[in-house]
């Protein structure tokens, strides 16, 4: 059971299985373009979930979230299935392989054995492409792999049913039905509008705000969590934003692309200059990344460089607030 199925690398994740799944079925969207329509752009800070020991930070919408809005704002429908048991999920991917109808599966990256050591840790979020089956040997189209891999039966499972956080059971999805035409122009204002309500909520660990949330504590770590804690934090900080899904920086520069592309489909030059203001600010995502890396692994050169870190996210969270009321207003 191989399915001709054409492997499309990209940035993100979820982004790219989707992207890759339209290809598939005639439909050249863009990853920015369904990063943008889904609202996929996010900061939320979720003290009480811990994740590798540190409050869970996330620089994207929940998994699944992104191909869900995509689906309805631009009109395709779409089927997704949880599980309880391992032997039904099998049946399920094995059927729809036999229809010719490659999945999007959501995994654990800790088992993936194709993965480099360094990227193996407990996140439960990762996404991928299974397109075909040779004995019991599954095809894999990893979007952010640069060729496509393959996982037995037994590694697919495991990576299938990873507990903890986000566990995700099994999670098969894939389009159903697609409409002749994309409704493009309203999806794209659609997820505009969602992704500056939630950068803009009222809400203290939501958005600019979530923003300057974590500043204020990156300030307090040292003296009430200790310097170990501390710096334990500040690489989960990191690790979210640049190693799982692109994270805070890399997010921004997909979000710029979208604009820019959007510009074009709604005539909207405005678009296009807030395009390149986005660019600059995950430009400062990466120097905060690279000056809060350099903190937790001891190599800081500054006496007080917690909170030189903080005020970068303040600033950030300036410019983001600004840049998200201007975003509302253009569109």
């Amino acid at each position: 059971m191989e399915i001709k199925f054409t492997h499309h690398q990209s940035a993100h994740c979820e982004n790219g299985v989707v992207s890759n799944l339209m290809k598939h079925n005639g439909f050249n969207v863009s990853e920015p373009m369904v990063f943008g329509i889904g609202s996929g752009l996010l900061f939320c800070y979720i003290p009480l979930l811990m994740v590798n020991h540190a409050p869970a930070i996330t620089y994207r919408a929940m998994p699944g979230f992104i191909f869900k809005r995509f689906a309805k704002r631009v009109g395709i429908k779409i089927k997704r299935e949880k599980f309880k048991d391992p032997k039904k999920a099998k049946a399920r991917l094995d059927e729809n392989l036999k229809n010719n109808n490659p999945v999007g599966l959501q995994v654990g990256v800790y088992n993936l054995v194709y993965f480099p050591d360094e990227y193996r840790f407990h996140f439960n979020a990762h996404n991928l492409v299974v397109y075909g089956k040779e004995n019991d040997t599954y095809l894999i189209s990893d979007p952010v792999m640069e060729t496509v891999t393959t996982l037995t039966e037994k590694q697919l499972e495991k990576v299938r049913f990873a507990k903890g956080a986000f566990a995700p059971k099994g999670h098969i999805y894939y389009p159903t039905d697609f409409p002749n035409e994309l409704k493009l122009e309203s999806a794209i204002k659609k997820g505009i509008k969602q992704t500056c309500r939630e950068m803009l909520a009222p809400m203290p660990i939501v958005g600019v705000k979530g923003i300057r949330t974590i500043a204020k504590l990156i300030r307090k770590w040292p003296k009430k969590k200790g310097i170990k804690v501390a710096n334990h934090y500040l690489g989960q900080i990191v690790r979210m934003q640049e190693e799982i899904g692109t994270g805070g920086g890399g997010f921004r520069y997909i979000f710029a692309a979208f604009l820019q592309e959007s510009s074009k489909v709604l005539n909207n030059e405005k678009l296009a200059e807030l395009s390149k203001e986005m660019t600059q600010i995950g430009d400062l995502w990466r120097d905060f990344a690279v000056d809060a890396s350099r903190i937790y692994k001891n190599r800081g050169t500054k006496v007080d460089g917690c909170n030189d870190i903080a005020s970068q996210l303040e600033t950030i969270a300036d410019k983001e607030e600004v840049f998200f009321k201007k975003l509302k207003k253009a569109i």
